[in-house]
């Protein structure tokens, strides 16, 4: 990753948020092209054959994107996970929120398009990241949301960034002490994760070729890691 302390010439937003537009700022070095058409696309960031895409949403509506381009061009996929993340409404201080995210909410993103990592010429980031989401009351806004929407969301801090190349380096995420068999209730005690997050990595891992499933009883799916396709 390559930091600038400008924002280089020409460097546009098309009404992005600010998280993106840092984000790009990062990820940006001299020569960079910006907002390039391509392929009925635009292009975050292009360098050559390199494409960089900053998705701050869901992978969902990506998969029409890589199915063009990825045959032709190197992918770097940049996508912000809040591990931190501090409220400011009008009128109020600002408040640390207590949710937080890790890297293992890439999993969230993974399950619309499990088997994205397979692409030799894609690479993911996953950029930890302390915000700030400003918000503003609206009365049409969900109750559980509190009111309120959200507004923009403005980066404090990167954290850390963990870059995945291949289905391998994905494989580095699951735990070393799993048993021969397993569910995902024993996946998500030794990774430390909820029930809900080991189940998204199962769904993920099952077509990757990672996992194999062996069998179900009452505690669920038993699944089995499948030597030799991690190395093991």
């Amino acid at each position: 990753m390559v930091g600038v302390s400008t924002p280089p010439p020409h460097i546009g937003t098309l009404n992005e948020g600010s998280l993106h537009a840092a984000l790009k700022l990062r990820y940006a070095a001299p020569g960079d092209e910006f907002e390039v058409p391509l392929d009925r696309f635009v292009i975050d960031i292009r360098r050559g054959d390199l494409l960089i895409e900053i998705q701050t949403s869901s992978f969902g509506s990506m998969g029409r994107k890589f199915d063009a381009l990825l045959d032709d061009y190197d992918v770097i996929l940049v996508h912000p996970v809040a591990v931190e993340t501090w409220l400011a409404k009008p009128g109020a201080k600002e408040r640390r929120s207590p949710k937080k995210g890790s890297v293992y909410s890439i999993f969230e993103e993974l399950v619309s398009m499990p088997t994205l990592l397979d692409h030799p010429r894609l690479t993911l980031d996953v950029v930890l990241v302390s915000v700030t989401k400003h918000q503003e009351h609206d009365p049409k806004a969900r109750r559980g949301r509190g009111g309120f929407r959200t507004t923009d969301r403005v980066l404090r801090d990167v954290v850390e960034t963990h870059r995945f190349r291949n289905v391998d380096d994905l494989c580095g995420l699951l735990p070393t002490a799993l048993p021969d068999e397993f569910t995902t209730a024993d996946l998500a005690k030794a990774a430390g994760v909820r029930r809900d997050v080991a189940q998204r990595m199962a769904y993920c891992f099952r077509p990757l070729g990672v996992f194999e499933e062996v069998g179900r009883t009452k505690a669920g799916i038993v699944h089995r890691l499948v030597h030799g396709r991690i190395g093991s």
